[in-house]
């Protein structure tokens, strides 16, 4: 009994300190997740979730149906797993809305979900000034339907999409990426959309992160309850993709990534390009290069310092 208490107030005490900083000093921020898709997502919103310059109004689930291993509620296992996060980091504060189970079925009709009304809720309280970010991890679903139900939230949003591979050298999208496929429409409404405010963090750059399974275990394993699960996620996927590694030594962290690159913007370099032919023509912001290095540092720190205030 005596070792639940100081764990309930250790983890208190760690909210308490994510949640001190200055209101009008830290980023809004919406995370939508495919969650049950892969590892990194995990990884990913637990950073996201104890970095202290974000506040963070919510994760929004996300669908990923085109998968070969995808159930007929792909968004359902995702919301399990962000419940699962929350629960074991003692963060039920944070809003978990449920988002749509299947793409946008135009250009012009939007999936509406718990997601895209939420995301629609939280960005009328921004402004051009000062938009919510929203950080796509996995389908565009949620975001594009959030526009397209309100063109009027537009100048409040400032869209973080993690996926599509780019070649900055000749200024080629290929936008057959496993994200991008799982909604193409939705990509389409993110490219279409004139005046939204679009950073693209390309697979082509995201795949410089990568983490070792040594590294992980011994950051991880045994050190919390959340570090358990998130040792546990990286032991059971199924990386049904690839024949090579198949001990699973490394992984790609595309979606550590993105949330690195906002916590510290000089880590990772972007440029202005002109959207792809197809589209509206319009200048997008693109990731081209990563310092790997300085974000997986700054991981291990933050997950090591709630490992020793968690124990």
């Amino acid at each position: 009994m005596h070792r639940i208490t100081l764990s309930l107030i250790s983890i208190f005490l760690l909210t308490f300190f994510i949640s001190c900083k200055p209101e009008e000093t830290r980023i809004p921020i919406i995370i939508d997740a495919d969650t049950a898709n892969e590892v990194d997502d995990l990884y990913a919103l637990v950073r996201a979730i104890l970095e202290p310059s974000f506040d963070l109004r919510g994760i929004t689930s996300a669908q990923w149906h085109t998968s070969p291993i995808a159930s007929d509620s792909t968004v359902r296992e995702s919301q399990v797993l962000n419940e699962d996060i929350i629960r074991l980091m003692n963060r039920q504060d944070i809003p978990l809305p449920l988002g749509a189970n299947m793409p946008i079925e135009s250009g012009s009709k939007p999936a509406i979900s718990p997601a895209s009304n939420f995301i629609i809720e939280q960005a009328k309280q921004q402004s051009p000034d000062n938009p919510l970010r929203l950080v796509i991890l996995g389908s565009c679903t949620n975001v594009a339907s959030a526009i397209l139900q309100d063109p009027t939230i537009i100048p409040n949003i400032q869209v973080h999409y993690l996926g599509i591979w780019h070649d900055a050298a000749t200024n080629h999208y290929n936008k057959k990426e496993f994200n991008s496929g799982n909604d193409t429409l939705a990509v389409e409404v993110l490219f279409n959309t004139p005046d939204l405010d679009l950073i693209i963090m390309s697979a082509t750059a995201s795949q410089a992160l990568v983490f070792e399974k040594k590294t992980v275990d011994a950051h991880l394993k045994g050190k919390s309850e959340l570090g358990d699960y998130l040792v546990a996620r990286w032991d059971s996927f199924d990386r049904f993709w690839t024949e090579e590694d198949k001990e699973k030594k490394r992984w790609i962290m595309w979606d550590v990534a993105i949330i690195e690159s906002l916590i510290n913007p000089a880590w990772s370099s972007k440029s202005e390009f002109l959207t792809p032919p197809e589209n509206t023509p319009r200048l997008v912001q693109v990731h081209t290069k990563l310092d790997a290095k300085a974000m997986e540092v700054d991981f291990w720190k933050s997950l090591d310092m709630y490992s020793q205030i968690a124990d």
